[in-house]
């Protein structure tokens, strides 16, 4: 009874339980834990890294010296920037009237007015200076000695010493300069190259860095088909799940109902063939009783029995049969309709039912196996806007024509670069070569004063010649020869180079320092056509090219600095909606067949409907246990045996008491022969009738809740198991869409702040700044200020030489005085006769 009460335990709770559970599966969608985020996808940058190094003029001592030419030029040119001579002369030559330009360079006129009277006067005073002395006119010797004649030579002296001191520094800052300036000229040649390199990079490589962000779809693409080949399995895992709480015990529920039903059928076979043993037990025993009692009652009533004979014969005549089994209810109708039962292995189906859930993530794999490959065929497809990503962004074709224009400007820049420093060579030894005789001036106005003074120094020995004074003389006047010599190609080579890097500094660094230059680029119609950027650019939008220049140096993308996002719908190229609704669609596709699950079979469901209408719970148990709690016997034949034997001990007729000790050795042999089978029979019995009574009518309760539940969950089990499927499906598009997502997020990202970031432009611009105003204009501009300063300072060493050699040579007429300042300094003696 116990054990059959253990059984059907679990049964109790199984209404409840799977109510619940089928109530919770009813009640909504699952959430997507079971298939949990998406991970994060890496992507590979696709912007190549740019960076132009910044050129940068060290500090030095000659920025003094560019500082001051910077203001000699600023006093020289006086006017604003041109901005509309310089429009004419971009868009319309014919245009440009003469008197504008030479009202703008008013001060480099001057200029040239004064380097043309320079140019015009001092050949010409030279030549003529050149015919006085060849007839001994001019230059010559002090004819007549006089007081002031020392006080006189000491300050030409000093005068041309200062002025050769001046000489001295300016032809030596022409050297420092002529010489900085050659050798900044073959680093800035060779940054030409360099940065249209860099300016071709910056431009060619767009298209291939937005074909390279196209081309990772594929990490998205490869994410998605990896996870689409355990996309069956998820399902079928997350569908075991949503129901093993409620196939489990429903299968828990259906074995021990199984267990029950094979307890139930030994116990209502044991409980017929107890019966039928007992009837057959109980007509055999019957006679045997009577018979006993019928001899028990004649001999207690003779005359001559002894003793308690009376009590004897008392319970002699209740020697009958207590219980009577044929009262007790028939089973056969019950055995009749179990006929057969249990017919199916309830353990062994259950255990293979079980198995078959179990595996429903690999049947659902098996499944899903021909609409996952068409999935994956669809996710190799590439969406139509990635493709023509870089085909469809604004300027691809102006793009490759610049990439091609910079590097035919690129191959061709070479010969004239190499003309450029072979030029720049020439320029180099001609500034040498006049620096050269700039310094041979400054030499021999050095060497005729020492000469000179040395001679002076000499004449109070009257054993000196005058041959000191006479050489320190003639290096003067070699000195003033070479001056007027050269004259002309210095001041020549001069305004010519004063020219150029004047105008380099005054028109172009200046103004491009100020921001000047982009403010007259940015104005509408100071550009032609042919050089407006945006024109070029096929963009719908003017762009200021100031901004984009602080925008590039920032490190902005041409995305935001050409404002692309109004000439080109990145979002269009970007929606991949039709792309994902084709998977959706795919996936909607996705069935999942759960009939293999029968949760009971034919045999098993033919057990338990034969249990159900057995009637076993209609059996009438009390008439059982009403002739179970009965003795067999009315009188038990044990004690009576025992009483008999006392009563034949005490009979004084041997015959009596023989037959006495008889009966009750026949009693003794009925007991056990007979009774005793018959109890343990009732005890049979009483253990079966007791178990049925208790189980049957739960049992019947619990096969018809199972047969239901079954029943019900067999016909429920598809539209969950899609339920669940359309939910899982769901999940898992919304985790593959997240990998798209995060690939459009970076495509966005990418293509809009880093792919063809222009700080390449603005370095270049600076660096072009850098080379030629900072490390050409500013040395060149240098140059030829001490060039020009050596230049016009040789118009006072010309004089003061001219003057000065007159007194280093002998004196023709001498003071007698010998008190004179002049005798009592060199103490020179008189000369009686003179050659000129």
């Amino acid at each position: 009874m116990r054990h059959a009460q253990a059984l059907l335990a679990p049964l109790l709770g199984l209404g409840l339980g799977l109510g619940l559970a089928l109530s919770q599966l009813a009640a909504g969608a699952p959430d997507c834990k079971s298939i949990g985020p998406a991970e994060h996808l890496a992507f590979s940058p696709a912007a190549r890294a740019r960076w132009l190094a910044p050129r940068v003029r060290a500090p030095g001592p000659l920025d003094s010296l560019y500082g001051t030419v910077r203001r000699f030029l600023s006093v020289v040119q006086l006017n604003p920037f041109p901005s509309e001579l310089v429009k004419a002369l971009l868009n319309e030559l014919a245009s440009v009237k003469v008197n504008e330009v030479v009202q703008y360079e008013a001060g480099y006129m001057v200029c040239a007015v004064i380097a043309g009277l320079y140019l015009l006067l001092v050949p010409t005073t030279g030549l003529c200076f050149c015919c006085c002395r060849c007839h001994r006119r001019c230059g010559g010797r002090v004819k007549t000695e006089h007081k002031a004649l020392a006080c006189e030579r000491t300050a030409l002296m000093a005068f041309l010493l200062l002025t050769t001191l001046m000489l001295l520094i300016g032809v030596v800052c022409a050297f420092v300069t002529n010489q900085r300036t050659h050798e900044q000229t073959g680093p800035s040649i060779e940054a030409v190259p360099e940065t249209l390199l860099s300016l071709r990079g910056l431009v060619s490589d767009v298209p291939q860095e937005l074909q390279a962000v196209a081309q990772q779809f594929s990490l998205p693409q490869e994410r998605v088909s990896e996870e689409l080949d355990g996309v069956g399995v998820s399902i079928g895992s997350t569908i075991h799940t949503q129901l093993k709480s409620t196939m489990y015990p429903l299968l828990a529920a259906v074995g021990s109902l199984g267990q029950a039903l094979q307890v139930s059928m030994h116990h209502l076979q044991a409980l017929n063939a107890t019966v039928v043993e007992l009837q057959a037990g109980q007509q055999d025993l019957e006679p045997a009783v009577r018979e006993h009692r019928d001899r028990l009652v004649e001999l207690l009533q003779e005359a001559g029995c002894q003793g308690d004979c009376a009590g004897a014969l008392s319970r002699a005549r209740t020697l009958e049969l207590a219980a009577d089994f044929s009262q007790v209810p028939s089973v056969d109708h019950v055995l009749h309709r179990l006929k057969g039962v249990p017919e199916a292995n309830f353990s062994s189906m259950v255990q293979e039912e079980n198995s078959t859930f179990n595996a429903l993530p690999a049947l659902a794999a098996m499944q899903t196996a021909s609409v996952v490959q068409e999935l994956k065929k669809a996710v190799a497809q590439q969406p139509e806007g990635l493709r023509m990503l870089a085909e469809g962004f604004p300027g691809s074709e102006a793009a490759s024509h610049w990439a091609q224009a910079l590097q035919e400007v690129e191959e061709s820049s070479h010969p004239y670069l190499q003309e450029v420093q072979r030029y720049e060579t020439y320029r180099w030894i001609l500034g040498c070569v006049l620096c050269s005789v700039v310094l041979l001036v400054v030499l021999c106005n050095l060497l005729g004063l020492n000469l000179g003074i040395w001679g002076l120094s000499a004449r109070e020995d009257a054993s000196h010649s005058e041959a000191k004074g006479e050489a320190g003389a003639r290096c003067l006047m070699a000195g003033v020869g070479l001056s007027f010599l050269f004259a002309a190609p210095l001041i020549l080579l001069v305004f010519a180079t004063f020219l150029v890097g004047g105008n380099m500094q005054t028109l172009v660094c200046r103004s491009w320092e100020s921001g000047e230059l982009f403010e007259f680029a940015d104005t509408p119609g100071n550009l032609p056509p042919s050089m407006n950027l945006s024109h070029l650019l096929g963009l719908r939008k003017n762009i200021s090219i100031h901004q984009a220049y602080r925008q590039c140096k920032e490190g902005a993308a041409l995305w935001t600095v050409l404002q692309l996002n109004d000439s080109y719908n990145l979002e269009e190229h970007l929606d991949i909606s039709q792309y994902t609704n084709k998977l959706q669609q795919e996936l909607q596709s996705l069935k999942i067949d759960t009939q293999s699950l029968d949760l009971l079979s034919s045999a098993a469901r033919r057990d338990l409907e034969a249990l159900q209408s057995s009637g076993l719970q209609h059996i009438h148990y009390p008439d059982f246990l009403v002739q179970i709690q009965r003795p067999v016997v009315k009188t038990s034949t044990e004690q009576l045996a025992q009483e008999l034997e006392g009563l034949a001990q005490a009979q004084g007729n041997s015959l009596l008491g023989q037959r006495l000790q008889q009966e009750a050795h026949g009693l003794r042999n009925l007991h056990q022969e007979k009774v005793v089978p018959q109890q343990s029979l009732v005890a049979k019995l009483n253990l079966s009738v007791r178990a049925l009574e208790s189980s049957a009518p739960n049992l019947q309760l619990e096969t018809s809740d199972v047969l239901a539940n079954v029943t019900y969950l067999k016909g429920e089990l598809p539209a969950w198991a899609a339920r669940i499927l359309r939910n899982v499906s769901e999940c898992f598009l919304a985790r593959e869409m997240d990998y798209f997502s995060q690939y459009v997020a970076w495509v966005r990202e990418e293509v809009t702040q880093r792919i063809a970031t222009c700080q390449p432009l603005s370095g270049a611009l600076d660096n072009s700044r850098v080379i030629l105003c900072d490390m050409m204009a500013d040395p060149w501009n240098a140059f030829w200020f001490c060039l020009a300063w050596c230049t016009f300072f040789l118009i006072p060493s010309i004089i003061f030489a001219v003057k000065t050699s007159k007194y280093f040579r002998p004196i023709r007429k001498r003071l007698s005085s010998t008190s004179s300042e002049e005798t009592q300094l060199f103490h020179i003696p008189r000369v009686t006769s003179l050659k000129l």
